[in-house]
Order: C-alpha cells, then sequence, then structure tokens
C-alpha cells in the first residue's frame, strides 16, 4: 500500500478509486486542529448507483466462492491491516482526535481481529436439520442476501467499520459502505488493502459523503436488501422510516445512557480505575461508556472525593503526545453540543464538581476541540441530563440506599444498551443483572469483549444484535428444505 493520503480521497467502487461524479467534495477537519487537512467525495445518487451496478455484477461469483478462498482474501486483509498499524492508527487519530496510543493498542488491533474472527467463523458456520421420526428430514440452508449496506459512526472509524463488513463479507455478500464523513481516512486506507489484499471488485464499495446524500441512497436503494447501521438514535428511527417500508433487514445499534452500580463491597481499586476508563475512554465517545454513576450511599462521599481527584489528574492534551489520556472532541460541531449539555446541567441544578469547561491548549493544538473530564451531582433521575446521550466527557453521580433503588435508578432511561455492577455478593451481581434494562452487562469489569457474543441494546438503543453467529445470521437468508423419506 502507498504511504501517501491524498488530499482528495476517492470513493472505492468495482475494485477501483474514483472521485464524486457531482465532482464535489466535504472538507475534511483535524479536530485536535481545527484546520481542514483533505476533501472526501460528496458522494450522491449517481455513486451509489454506480456502486450496485458493481456490486450486482461481483455478487454471482462471490456469493460461490468457497469459504476457505473467502477465509484467505478476508485473512489478508487483517494482514494487511497488521502490517499498516502504524499509519492507519496514526491517521486515525488525525481524523477523530482520540488519542494516537489509544489507536494504536485499541481500534486498529481490533479491526484485524474483525476480519480474522468472521474469516474464520465462516468456515465453522453451520445450519441446522430436523427429522421427522420415519416421515421426512428437514434442512436449513443460510445464504447470502445479495447486496447489503453497511454505514458506521465516527468514534470507533475502522473498529465499527470493520465489525459490519467482515461478517457481510464472509457469508457471501456485496456490500456498500459508508463510514462517517467526520473521520473518513481509514476507510479510505482499507480499500487500497482490500485492493492488495485480493479482494475481487465489487465485492466491496466505500462509498464517502453525507448520511442525508449518501447515506439515504444506499438505504432506500431497491437493490441493497439489508442495513446494518451504527449510531444515534435519531438517525436510526430515520433509516427504520425509510428501510421498514421497503421490508429490508434490519440492524440498528443506536444510543446509550449507561449506568455503572457501585455497591459499598466493590474491589476498591479496580473499581476506580475501570470506573474512570468506563466514564472518560476515547472522550466518552463510546456507546458503552457509562455516563450514570449509581454509588451506594455509605461510600457516595469516599467514591466522590476519590473519582473526582483521578478525573482532574486526566491529562488534556494533543493526541499525538503518547502522555495524553483525553484528546480531541471529534468536531467543532459535537464540541458546541456538549458544552450546551454542560450548561443545561447548571441550569437544571447540577453542581459541577470538576471540569464543566473547554481546555485552551498551546502550540499545534491551539484551535482544537478539547474539553475537560466533567462531574456533575445534584441531578435527580428524570432531568434532561440523566436522560439524553451526551457522548463526550460528562457523567453524573447519584446515590442509592437498597438493591430495589439501585435497579430503579439504572433502569430509569429509555436506553437499554450497556451496564456495569461492581459488586463482591456474585448473588446479588446475578440478580441485578436478571433484572437491568440492558443488553450487555459487565460484573466487575468493563469492555471486555468477546466476538463470540451477541451485541446490542433494548429500548431506543436498538433493534437485532451483532457479533458471533448473531451477525452471520443477520446477513443470511435462512430456507427450509424438507426431503420426505
Amino acid at each position: 500500500m502507498k504511504p501517501e493520503i491524498p488530499y482528495h480521497l476517492e470513493n472505492y467502487i468495482g475494485g477501483n478509486l474514483i472521485g464524486p461524479l457531482s465532482g464535489n467534495f466535504i472538507d475534511n477537519v483535524n479536530p485536535a486542529t481545527g484546520m481542514v487537512v483533505a476533501q472526501i467525495p460528496d458522494s450522491n445518487t449517481k455513486d451509489v448507483n454506480a456502486a450496485v451496478a458493481a456490486a450486482k455484477k461481483a455478487f454471482p461469483l462471490w456469493s460461490t466462492t468457497t469459504v476457505e478462498e473467502r477465509f484467505r482474501i478476508l485473512n489478508r486483509i487483517a494482514e494487511g491491516i497488521e502490517l499498516n498499524l502504524e499509519k492507519l492508527a496514526l491517521a486515525e487519530s488525525d481524523d477523530n482526535g482520540k488519542p494516537v496510543w489509544l489507536s494504536r493498542t485499541v481500534d486498529i488491533p481490533r479491526a484485524a481481529a474483525n476480519f480474522r474472527f468472521f474469516a474464520t467463523g465462516i468456515m465453522h458456520f453451520a445450519s441446522e436439520s430436523h427429522v421427522m421420526e420415519d416421515k421426512a428430514v428437514n434442512y436449513t440452508l443460510r445464504q447470502p442476501i445479495g447486496i447489503v449496506g453497511c454505514i458506521s459512526p465516527w468514534n470507533l472509524p475502522l473498529y465499527l467499520f470493520t465489525w459490519k463488513i467482515a461478517p457481510a463479507l464472509a457469508a457471501g455478500n456485496c456490500v456498500l459502505a459508508k463510514p462517517s464523513e467526520v473521520t473518513p481516512v481509514t476507510a479510505y486506507l482499507l480499500s487500497k488493502i482490500c485492493m492488495d489484499a485480493g479482494l475481487p471488485p465489487g465485492v466491496l464499495n466505500i462509498i464517502h459523503g453525507t448520511g442525508h446524500s449518501a447515506g439515504e441512497h444506499i438505504v432506500t436503494h431497491p437493490d441493497v436488501k439489508a442495513i446494518s447501521f451504527t449510531g444515534s438514535t435519531r438517525a436510526g428511527a430515520r433509516i427504520a422510516s425509510l428501510a421498514a417500508p421497503k421490508f429490508k433487514k434490519l440492524s440498528l445499534e443506536l444510543g446509550g445512557k449507561n449506568p455503572a452500580i457501585i455497591f459499598a463491597d466493590c474491589d476498591w481499586e479496580k473499581m476506580l480505575r475501570d470506573t474512570i476508563r468506563s466514564s472518560f475512554s476515547n472522550q466518552g465517545e463510546i456507546c458503552l461508556c457509562g455516563s450514570r454513576i449509581l454509588v451506594e450511599a455509605s461510600i457516595y462521599e469516599k467514591f466522590k472525593a476519590a473519582f473526582t481527584e483521578r478525573a482532574r489528574q486526566l491529562k488534556v492534551g494533543d493526541p499525538l503526545a503518547e502522555d495524553s489520556k483525553q484528546g480531541a472532541i471529534v468536531s467543532k460541531m459535537h464540541f458546541e453540543k456538549i458544552l450546551r449539555c454542560i450548561d443545561t446541567a447548571k441550569q437544571e441544578g447540577g453542581k459541577i464538581l470538576c471540569g464543566g469547561h473547554s481546555v485552551a491548549l498551546e502550540g499545534r493544538c491551539a484551535n482544537g476541540y478539547f474539553i475537560a473530564p466533567t462531574v456533575i451531582e445534584g441531578l435527580g433521575p428524570d432531568c434532561q441530563t440523566n436522560q439524553e446521550e451526551i457522548f463526550g466527557p460528562v457523567v453524573t453521580l447519584q446515590s442509592f440506599h437498597s438493591e430495589a433503588e439501585a435497579l430503579q435508578l439504572a433502569n430509569a432511561s429509555s436506553y437499554g444498551l450497556a451496564a456495569t455492577i461492581w459488586t463482591q455478593d456474585i448473588s446479588r451481581a446475578n440478580r441485578v443483572a436478571a433484572q437491568l434494562e440492558s443488553g450487555i452487562i459487565w460484573i466487575n469489569c468493563w469492555l471486555l469483549r468477546d466476538l463470540r457474543t451477541p451485541f446490542g441494546g433494548m429500548k431506543n438503543s436498538g433493534v437485532g444484535r451483532e457479533g458471533g453467529w448473531e451477525a452471520l445470521r443477520f446477513f443470511t437468508e435462512a430456507k427450509n428444505v424438507c426431503v420426505e423419506l
């Protein structure tokens, strides 16, 4: 793969890198500096139609390619990601604002792992058979859907982009994939890795542009049979309104307002270390971050003092500096939204224990978008701050006196993506986990991920599950065949 990243990025359609057919581009801004560093295609229906045509041409051969050959190609893509680890990590940090050490140790290795996991998984993917005594045998065929759309967000750009693309390709589908227009560069670099890995032309098509233009044309195109989307609940509702009347398969991984429930008998040091991490990793821009911290009353003051002190110690700095713990907020628009949310918390009567303001840096980051880790107390469960997803380095503290009250506070949200429970009482941990309205629950840990497990949320946090066999089932159609004996 060539080391240069061009100023004008290109779409990847039919195995070729081509500019937008309209000739129009969108600025790409480095959030740490506030400077325009590149331009990306402002794709529209013409680009989507071209990608669909390429995918339709490629599908007959790719869908019948042996799983062994698909494994070999996807594994080569994983190897290509690993070989370009440092370059991809730097590009991700420049695009997203996250510390480069985080991209290097989490985002890019996970992108390679996604391809390798599903490359291997398709080799072991099996279907069911059912014997009707001496009457008949039923067996299930699981066949690729056809052309599918994969739309990913800006917070974990390559990580979540590959989480969708890899199972879709492994299952034999052809893909139209749209990365966020805010963080396009690693998706562009992935297209070059796919070319080098020998992925047949048209099997994967990467289309850059806005959700309104490129994204909606992917969702509504009659030849795109399924949509996998990760992003905001608002955008998910829009996609559902467009896709559902056309009876497309839908997987929607949406927002979260995740509780962290801390009981007095927790492992104090491990809890404190992981709760800081779960609150502020990636500037709080992870759908799984715990933004509502619920603490048993007997340890509330002790927790508040220790937690706010550690939050203050998190260095907000240049994403390229290895000692920066907090990088830049992904965009000026999101930066301003988070500051408005902090102002709302103050108006609602919240007390800012630390942070609550932007951070001005010197040097190349003087015009970047930085916010101090923010901890707020004194707000009830029904206020806007505890109900709406902020998606930034902002958490609230609430206390509880009983297990029942902890559950009431934890479930007092329209979201239901993830939760963490901190206790040494395993019976209580299992009891609380069974009653939480969340699709993912961690006990005495956070973000410990087994790629075989189902991933997704309840309520306004989405529809369907990703990961493991769930993803391969989503990207296939089940066909029952009954053979009379």
